[in-house]
């Protein structure tokens, strides 16, 4: 069953939030994950205040998202997250396969 990373992201830092968005990047692909929304115009439909940008990464399951977060090398990547972003982070279990 796939799983989903949800983040809502507010930038700090441009050179830093470059550099952990390269480095996260590297580590997203390498662990199976894959962008399906980076960034883009969010409109807010219903509750507020809107987000400064939403990110959604897709795992091939939760166990895979778990060992990604949990890696050495994405380790390297939340060293700039503080002073890159501030973010709200979800991890959300999606719905199995038909």
């Amino acid at each position: 069953m796939p799983a989903y990373v949800i983040s809502e992201v507010e930038m700090r830092d441009t050179a830093a939030f470059e550099a952990y968005r390269t480095l996260a990047a590297n580590t997203i692909a390498q662990y199976g994950g894959r962008y399906v929304v980076r960034g883009g115009t969010v409109e807010v439909v219903e509750g507020g205040p809107p987000p400064n940008a939403i990110v959604i990464v897709e795992f091939p399951a939760m166990a895979r998202l778990r060992e990604w977060y949990a890696s050495p090398e994405y380790a390297e990547a939340l060293k700039l997250r503080a002073t890159a972003l501030e973010r709200r982070l979800l991890f959300v279990e999606g719905v199995p396969p038909i």
